[in-house]
């Protein structure tokens, strides 16, 4: 499933190549037909991402909704469309771009009442600057989160994941993260200490910004790149150089301990035991 960096810059791609100018909208597959016919022609306005959920917004006020899920893609291209291949569920075409969007778990046409109810249900997001309901400070999600997490008796590891506590945090960043503060993915939340927390909140921005910059996750230190330490560099569709991640049984870059992976509510942890003993 993608992390929130993918979809908020998937967010800033459309938002570059559509805004401002109407477009075209069809569903090859014909599942979202009717939806497609009301966007067809409309203004582009607008796009939004919180967590895994991103949101083109249209000149009537109305949103689509959309959520890739495990499966789903949404490729952008420069004009002329190709004719669509596969299960193509939206196309929406500009003047100079394309884009196509294939087995997602959401696509919906929505209000702006419904958009703002799939943002109350969601955690806070590193990427985004939102006050809070009693008009905080726009930098306090690292706030709202730690209320619920400094309470609470589950693993840190499964909090990170719970998109009802912190939005857009997937398997790669909670694994990352964790390693890169020396944190034992299985404390209990409760367990954290408060400069614990602001630290992994810190640098959630930080690393999220940059996958945004860079269109994929890099989370090593420059000590630890493989041109500092001399190895090859990681082979992994998910791109990208890292400590933890889907390196179970190899040697961590920092201590050179076996990495350790088990299972947590049907998703794999990675850590070091000797970096993260804590």
């Amino acid at each position: 499933m993608p992390e929130g960096h993918t979809i908020h810059r998937l967010a800033l791609d459309c938002r570059t190549r559509f805004a401002g100018s109407a477009v075209r909208a069809s569903s090859p597959q014909g599942k979202f037909s009717d939806g497609a016919a009301l966007l067809d022609g409309q203004v582009l306005t607008g796009t939004d991402a919180h967590g895994k959920h991103l949101f083109l917004g249209f000149a009537d006020g109305g949103w689509v909704h959309v959520h890739l899920g495990l499966y789903g893609t949404f490729r952008l291209g420069d004009a002329p469309a190709p004719p669509p291949v596969g299960a193509v569920r939206l196309r929406i075409e500009g003047s100079g771009a394309y884009a196509d969007l294939r087995g997602p778990t959401a696509c919906e046409l929505i209000t702006e009442p419904e958009k703002q109810a799939v943002h109350d249900r969601l955690g806070p997001d590193p990427l985004r600057d939102d006050r809070d309901d009693d008009g905080g400070d726009a930098d306090d999600g690292g706030e709202r989160a730690w209320r619920r997490i400094s309470r609470s008796r589950t693993t840190v590891a499964a909090l990170l994941m719970d998109q009802k506590v912190l939005a857009g945090v997937g398997n790669v960043y909670r694994a990352e993260v964790l390693f890169r503060h020396g944190i034992d993915p299985r404390r209990p939340g409760r367990d954290l200490t408060r400069a614990e927390w602001d630290a992994i909140w810190d640098d959630l921005v930080v690393l999220m910004r940059e996958g945004v910059r860079a269109n994929r996750i890099d989370t090593v230190r420059p000590e630890h790149t493989p041109e500092a330490m001399g190895r090859p560099p990681r082979v992994d569709d998910h791109g990208g150089e890292v400590y933890v991640y889907r390196r179970a049984g190899q040697p961590c870059l920092v201590c050179g301990d076996e990495v350790r992976t088990a299972s947590l509510a049907a998703r794999n942890l990675f850590w070091c035991p000797t970096c993260q003993h804590g």
